[in-house]
């Protein structure tokens, strides 16, 4: 466990106490604390284009790398250290000659997994980079997968509204210079970090689970697809609805490194887009023992919420990140004084397992959209029947106990909350996301701004709080 005692952050209003130091050297925590900088601690970054302009403002903009608040997660054995991870790299909407898509303005990024160091006086260094690699030890990239391994139908375009080709030197033909996709590409939002120096990544394309070495070379994968050849076990089929960007936003793996737990983000568009307006999220269980699977039923706190992080304290407990997508001081938006960003804990024994619930002539098992009520997905059951009459088929959710509301706890500013690195049962490290600096408005690409001055960065808060009891 941690031998560190780490304070309260705050940001921006709020007073910030933030640190660490040996356990009992409290007269070392007075000094580290007289020194810690009052907007928290940022993580460095690097630049990774400025030459293009804010569609908003026509000043230059900075592309950042930054973008490693998507997931973090402890590092196994060094008690001040911790790994983030970024997602499939900046972009923005677009809808261009080649159909509806994204602009990715630095197309060949590749993501990856930082390693980061908490220094004594609070600073983050960072300590290296390790890029993500299919099997044969090639880069991945952040491109779109195919539609048969979940894809969207999302064309990627540069900056400059052109077609990611397979050869940009090339103009584009159908057949032998199409549109570039990448079945190995991720859109990573889940990590988890084992002792034996490998990592689970989860995604928001398939979604995948992609297990990598040390080197960040892929080793195996989990899926819900079943022809896909790379898959060592399988997701049940319902997860191939997950919502378009918004799939395994949270992965988290239990203490003994047996089973890996995952959350979608937000209600799963089983079987339409009417329903995936709602509050049900989906959790699921992988023991990667014998490859057996279960689910489980989150209940947001309003519809299209979005659960950004899962981490675990015991082979029961979890936190959950539930959030909105508001900035409390307004950055591109109206300034929301009421902005959700919230921690709860869970246990998974309270709710439902739904490989558990009996069947009926009236509650069925589909392959393809799991559990059916009356012949409505669970779905579209809470949504137009409500959550007690789940109840009454016997179907609960999780019980959730608010454990930290970061609004009221530091003033939090930013509008993604996604990272989660739980230090020991007495504190808790808190990621955001940062798009890499940017932001776009009608698929223009602008700088993100948390407020009228401030340029969003990731930022690591450290908050005191007990975990485990109430």
């Amino acid at each position: 466990m941690l031998i560190n005692k780490i304070g309260l952050v705050s940001v921006l209003s709020a007073v910030v106490l933030f640190g660490y130091v040996n356990r009992g050297i409290a007269a070392e925590m007075d000094e580290i604390l007289e020194t810690f900088p009052q907007l928290g601690s940022e993580l460095p970054h690097s630049v990774l284009r400025a030459d293009l302009k804010d569609a908003k403002t026509q000043l230059p903009l900075e592309i950042r790398n930054g973008g490693y608040g998507s997931a973090m997660t402890a590092h196994p054995t060094q008690a001040n250290q911790f790994y983030a991870l970024t997602d499939r790299g900046p972009n923005a909407n677009h809808q261009g000659d080649y159909g509806k898509g994204k602009s990715f303005p630095v197309a060949d990024f590749t993501p990856r997994i930082g390693l980061f160091e908490v220094k004594t006086n609070g600073k983050i260094v960072q300590l290296k980079d390790i890029l993500l690699k299919r099997p044969d030890g090639s880069l991945i990239s952040g491109l779109p997968n195919s539609s048969a391994l979940g894809g969207t139908g999302e064309t990627p375009y540069h900056a400059d509204g052109n077609p990611v080709l397979v050869n940009d030197k090339l103009p584009y033909n159908v057949t032998s210079n199409p549109i570039k996709l990448d079945d190995y590409g991720l859109d990573g939002e889940g990590l988890v970090a084992l002792k034996d120096g490998t990592f689970w990544v989860s995604d928001e394309y398939g979604p995948h689970i992609v297990h990598f070495d040390h080197n960040g070379i892929e080793m195996t994968r989990i899926n819900a697809f079943k022809d896909d050849s790379r898959a060592l076990l399988h997701l049940p089929a319902v997860f191939q609805h997950r919502r378009a960007n918004r799939g395994m936003e949270g992965l988290a793996i239990t203490p003994d490194e047996s089973t890996l737990v995952g959350i979608m983000q937000s209600t799963m568009k089983n079987p339409n887009k009417a329903a995936q307006k709602g509050d049900l999220t989906r959790i699921v269980s992988i023991n990667l023992n014998n490859g057996e699977t279960e689910q489980y039923l989150y209940r947001q706190q309003k519809n299209e919420n979005a659960n950004s992080e899962i981490a675990a304290l015991t082979a029961n407990k979890f936190l959950v990140i539930e959030r909105d997508g508001s900035f409390l001081f307004g950055g591109p938006k109206n300034a929301n004084p009421n902005a959700q960003k919230q921690i709860y804990r869970i246990d998974l024994r309270s709710g439902t397992a739904l490989s558990k619930v009996a069947l009926s002539s009236t509650i069925m098992h589909d392959e393809s959209r799991g559990l059916l009520i009356d012949g409505l997905t669970l779905e579209q059951y809470a949504q137009e029947k409500g959550w007690d009459a789940l109840a009454e088929k016997g179907i609960k959710p999780v019980t959730k106990k608010l454990i930290i509301d970061m609004v009221n706890e530091v003033g939090y500013a930013h509008d993604k909350m996604e990272g989660l690195w739980i230090i020991d049962d007495q504190h808790l490290g808190v990621l955001n996301d940062d798009d890499f600096a940017t932001w776009s408005t009608d698929g223009k690409l602008e700088q993100k701004y948390l407020d009228k001055n401030t340029i969003d960065s990731n930022r690591l808060f450290i908050i005191k709080k007990n975990l485990l009891s109430d």
